[in-house]
């Protein structure tokens, strides 16, 4: 096994998944391609979603920060443009899909998701952190849009969805507030905007703080439009990958994550929170616990209210975002049994999730670690997570 605590080893493998989407995922004709099979044969060179237009601006706009290769810079701009051209809508919006076909854009889908629009400021400011200055005025125009439709001062979250006209739906989550908080940190770093920090740290204490007081103490995913806990909410339905019924593993060890990120943040401002160790290391321990499979390895999907797994199928972002709050919690804490649980999940991943043929990971697998089909990037996977949390990891180690 090689040592996945080593700088050299993390590097490496940004470099071996990016190998995987380099030759193949731009299209000069505008954005990236967005469906790739094991092999990286493109099986769809037409439907583009939004979540993965903009991951494949941050993949290459971290790249380019790392390597400083400028052909990672271009490709990000490339992006970067085609998200302003292509998904951008009149009324301000981005479109959640498209069909991008000689060289026009057809909206499929043209529902306004915060979550998309988190994608949209999170590719801006990292592009403006690569020095691509034209990210900056759309930087503001999606914080603007964000504050104008999402916002909810009196509940301190963000709304969920809106229709192109900009009616706001009744379904709130957190998930689209947890990859708010991600792009706010991303926004604050770019531009050392203090509004930016401040608002990542109130959407931090609503989701894990105000409403886990809801849940026993966890992040639960669905709310209704006052906010209330809807224990009901796609129960039993698991096609859909951004709303997933049950107590997501994955989300409580990101969730550790950005929290130990936002502290970093708010020691530049020389600000403390005395809370976000302890809930970090909550929700992360009982990820592990709750989710840890002892007869096959890996960490599941997740586990319903009483505790009991739910969906015992194994996810490669929730393995990625785990081993990154692992490390960030061994380095925080100084403790141990941490960089255990780090060697543990990569471990696993390397043995079963990483493609070391062709570069990239498996995304999803049977409970008895299995694939199950030969798609191994759909849209919205980009492999966002798994470089991410090799750079997080990278991030913490320097520091």
């Amino acid at each position: 096994m090689p040592d996945f605590r080593s700088p050299d080893f993390l590097t490496d493998h940004i470099l071996h998944t990016l190998a995987f989407y380099e030759p193949r995922d731009l299209d000069a004709t505008g954005g990236f391609f967005h469906f790739f099979k094991d092999d990286g044969t493109v099986y769809d060179r037409r439907t583009r979603h939004l979540v993965s237009s903009t991951r494949f601006v941050f993949n290459h706009a971290m790249a380019y920060r790392r390597f400083g290769i400028p052909a990672h810079l271009a490709a990000a701009r490339h992006g970067l443009a085609f998200v302003e051209h292509a998904h951008r809508q009149p009324g301000g919006g981005y479109a959640w899909q498209i069909d991008w076909h000689q060289q026009r854009a057809t909206v499929q889908d043209g529902t306004n998701h915060c979550y998309g629009l988190d994608f949209v400021l999170l590719a801006q400011a990292h592009a403006l952190m690569a020095g691509i200055e034209e990210a900056y005025a759309g930087l503001e125009h999606t914080w603007q849009l964000m504050e104008q439709h999402f916002w909810e001062p009196r509940h301190q979250l963000y709304a969920d969805e809106a229709t192109t006209d900009w009616r706001i739906g009744a379904y709130r989550g957190q998930n689209a507030n947890m990859h708010a908080c991600e792009a706010l940190m991303a926004a604050f770093e770019a531009t050392q905007q203090t509004r930016y920090l401040d608002r990542a740290l109130a959407v931090a204490e609503s989701v894990t703080g105000k409403q886990a007081a809801l849940a026993d103490g966890l992040v639960w995913e669905h709310y209704r439009e006052d906010w209330s806990v809807d224990w009901d909410y796609n129960r039993g339905d698991k096609s859909n990958i951004f709303r997933p019924w049950g107590f997501q593993t994955g989300h409580l060890t990101e969730w550790a994550k950005l929290l130990l990120q936002l502290e970093g943040h708010l020691a530049t401002r020389d600000r403390t929170a005395d809370w976000i160790v302890p809930r970090a290391r909550h929700f992360f321990d009982t990820a592990m616990f709750r989710g840890w499979d002892a007869d096959n390895g890996g960490l599941v999907y997740g586990f319903g209210p009483d505790g009991k797994v739910c969906d015992d199928d194994k996810y490669f972002w929730v393995q990625a975002e785990s081993f990154a709050a692992a490390a960030l919690l061994a380095v925080r804490t100084g403790e141990a049994s941490y960089w255990d649980w780090y060697d543990s999940i990569w471990a696993y991943s390397w043995e079963h999730f990483v493609d070391h043929r062709h570069g990239a990971w498996y995304r999803i697998l049977t409970p008895q670690n299995r694939k199950i089909s030969d798609e191994k990037s759909p849209a919205g996977k980009t492999d966002y997570h798994t470089m991410g949390a090799c750079h997080d990891v990278l991030r913490a180690l320097r520091k």
